[in-house]
């Protein structure tokens, strides 16, 4: 591993209008990934071994993050908000942990 090091910058943003775009973009975001939630079970158990993309509330399915990424943006080229995971093949116990903290085993 090598010895670089990067530094890290710190920028207090107030511009009204990049704070409207970030909030903007916040909330597609939390529109996909409410629908991820929504159809977790599905979703999860379907496409296992797989790449998936929500955009536009809508799922997308591919074998590769840049297919999958692919599809959504030809769909939904204004959804700057678009999460994407891969569903592990096999189903295993997992340990995750929220924006909040609160850890939840899978």
């Amino acid at each position: 591993m090598s010895d670089m090091q990067f530094p890290i910058v710190m920028e207090e943003v107030t511009d009204p209008e990049e704070l409207a775009r970030a909030r903007a973009q916040r909330e597609r975001f939390d529109r996909n990934e409410a629908w991820l939630q929504a159809h977790a079970k599905e979703v999860y158990t379907r496409y296992r071994g797989k790449c998936v993309c929500v955009a536009g509330e809508e799922l997308f399915v591919a074998d590769t993050p840049q297919e999958v990424i692919a599809l959504a943006r030809a769909a939904h080229p204004e959804d700057d908000g678009s999460l994407i995971r891969y569903i592990p093949r096999e189903k295993v116990a997992r340990i995750y942990e929220d924006r909040w903290g609160v850890v939840a085993v899978r």
